[in-house]
């Protein structure tokens, strides 16, 4: 497997069993090796990092703050799940140390968050891989199949009843009620809003005529606050439908609709068929600079295409030298240890290549 620039990031594996063999010897089988590590895990600094943002990170973050906390007694990392619109504006504005969001800057945020960094440039370190899951409340309909163009009708209010047309159509030997739908997103600034509507944009251009954005643009439907608003929502509501990262999916016990692909097969949710997706993924940043870009109509068969990547911004250069030590030891945890924690809480771990990658990035940090 090689990782190029502007290249695919070719033979990704993204199954349960990346946890379980991270425990072997370096190699290029897209597992994350055991020398970076240990490396990681044995290095300890002490202070307090603040940090928020991403909320479709939230479950990856307090198990990486638990444990690196634990193995680093002197040390406090305080991770607040708000928002990556949140945690970007914190971050411009000297509040956070770092920022997670699951969409990379903007061209408009980009000179702010150089700007911060004084010395440097702001970088983007893609740490957790976390598709999104479709997820329903329907009684007596477990196992539903939406195409794009069916799912972007839904959210921009054109498709109103469980039983309409175009969901039939998607689903000729399902029962379906007659109920209303409740379309329910975020009501913030979200990555995984941004990333949700682009691959809508991307896969269902004639339904979905609302571009892509952070903030929702659509009409009607209910806003809720963060993916866990969304999920306690859809949870209690007959007729709802949301999306939320997959974590929080199964952390709520949801149902997920199977997704339509590009290659005309309705595909459910699993590590592999996410990473499927990621395979066609090209690395679009500079020197240290990690953004990729995702194909949202591959080809690729049993592929899951609804995925987002969850970026840590940070500065390259100009991190304050009081926090600059512990930023990078926990940064390192997260990339190396941390990574064997992802397919147990609903995400997938780093393939070998874009975790050496994102490791020599943290290593260049000051």
């Amino acid at each position: 497997m090689k990782l190029k620039r502007h290249g695919i990031l070719a033979g990704v594996m993204l199954t349960a069993t990346l946890a379980l063999a991270a425990c072997g010897t370096d190699n290029n089988s897209g597992t994350p090796s055991n020398s970076s590590s240990s490396a990681a895990s044995g290095d300890c600094a002490t202070g307090k990092l603040t940090a928020q943002g991403s909320s479709a990170q939230k479950n990856a973050m307090e198990q990486w703050v638990k444990d690196f906390q634990a193995k680093c007694s002197g040390a406090t990392v305080d991770y607040q799940g708000t928002s990556s619109g949140a945690g970007v504006t914190a971050f411009t504005g000297g509040l956070a140390d770092f920022a997670g969001s699951d969409s990379a800057l903007k061209d408009d945020e980009q000179p702010k968050a150089d700007a911060r960094c004084a010395t440097g440039k702001a970088i983007h370190l893609p740490l957790v891989i976390g598709p999104i899951a479709i997820v329903t409340n329907v009684q007596g309909v477990s196992d539903l199949q939406l195409s794009p163009a069916t799912l972007a009708g839904i959210f921009a209010g054109k498709i109103t009843t469980w039983n309409a047309a175009e969901i039939k159509a998607d689903n000729p030997s399902a029962t379906l009620p007659a109920t209303k739908i409740l379309a329910i997103h975020r009501n913030e600034s979200s990555g995984t809003t941004d990333n949700f509507t682009k691959y809508l944009s991307k896969s269902a251009a004639d339904a979905w005529t609302y571009s892509n954005a952070k903030e929702w643009k659509a009409p009607g439907g209910q806003g809720e606050k963060g993916s866990d608003g969304v999920s306690a929502a859809v949870k209690k509501t007959d007729g709802a439908i949301g999306y939320v990262e997959w974590s929080f999916a199964e952390a709520n016990g949801l149902n997920k609709a199977k997704i339509k692909n590009a290659a005309g097969e309705y595909t459910a949710l699993t590590s592999e068929s996410a990473g499927k997706t990621i395979a066609g993924a090209e690395v679009k940043g500079t020197g240290n600079d990690l953004k990729l870009s995702i194909d949202y109509n591959t080809k690729a068969a049993g592929a899951y295409p609804i995925v987002l990547v969850t970026y840590e911004i940070v500065c390259e250069k100009g991190t304050a030298a009081d926090k600059v030590a512990l930023l990078k030891s926990f940064l390192k945890y997260a990339a190396g240890d941390g990574q064997t924690k992802l397919t147990q809480l609903g995400y997938a771990a780093l393939p070998t290549e874009v975790q050496t990658k994102v490791q020599a990035s943290i290593a260049a940090l000051s």
